[in-house]
């Protein structure tokens, strides 16, 4: 009988050009381990496609043009990503990936994993904020908008969509929702 490994739940937010990965291209990955969010991965990528919506692109800030030119490729930022992973991961552990609608970020940082390295650290599995919330507390659907979440858990940090910001705000997130959901004082 194996060991049962130790969680270490990861923190991840990502920026894309679009909806769907594909299509659609990776622009930033922001990492932090959600029990210490000083330990932290930051990478911007370059664009693999010129394809983009306008209105995501806007949402991300950037430039496709200056991530041509500064970002990574993407078989060196999984790489690193994956070395960021196993770094802080021990032989006795296992990463959870943890996001904010995680459907959308673990979709594109599986597809990632899956064609540069032929495999994702993470898994098939990962944990929704919006949903844990939703399953912790008595609130609708529509009171699992983080803005809503920020409010009754009195969140000291706020979301700006620079990946690795948003990854601590969503670690803050995580750990007040398990706070308040163990009955301690927030």
């Amino acid at each position: 009988m194996t060991a049962k490994k130790k969680e270490v739940f990861i923190s991840v937010d990502i920026e894309t050009s679009g909806p769907i990965p594909g299509d659609y291209d990776l622009l930033s990955i922001g990492m932090c381990l959600v029990d210490k969010p000083s330990v932290n991965f930051y990478c911007e990528l370059k664009p693999t496609s010129n394809k983009y919506d306008p209105e995501a692109l806007s949402v991300t800030g950037f430039n496709l043009d200056t991530l041509l030119s500064t970002g990574l490729l993407a078989n060196v930022a999984m790489t690193e990503c994956s070395k960021w992973i196993d770094q802080n991961i021990k032989a006795n552990e296992i990463p959870i990936f943890v996001g904010f609608n995680v459907g959308f970020d673990w979709s594109f940082i599986n597809y990632y994993f899956h064609k540069y390295l032929g495999s994702n650290p993470f898994g098939y599995t990962s944990i929704d904020i919006k949903s844990m919330y939703f399953g912790c507390f008595d609130v609708n659907w529509t009171d699992t908008k983080s803005s809503k979440i920020v409010e009754r858990l009195k969140a000291k940090l706020t979301s700006n969509h620079n990946a690795l910001q948003d990854s601590i705000f969503q670690a803050e997130l995580f750990n007040l929702i398990l706070k308040e959901k163990n009955g301690d004082k927030i």
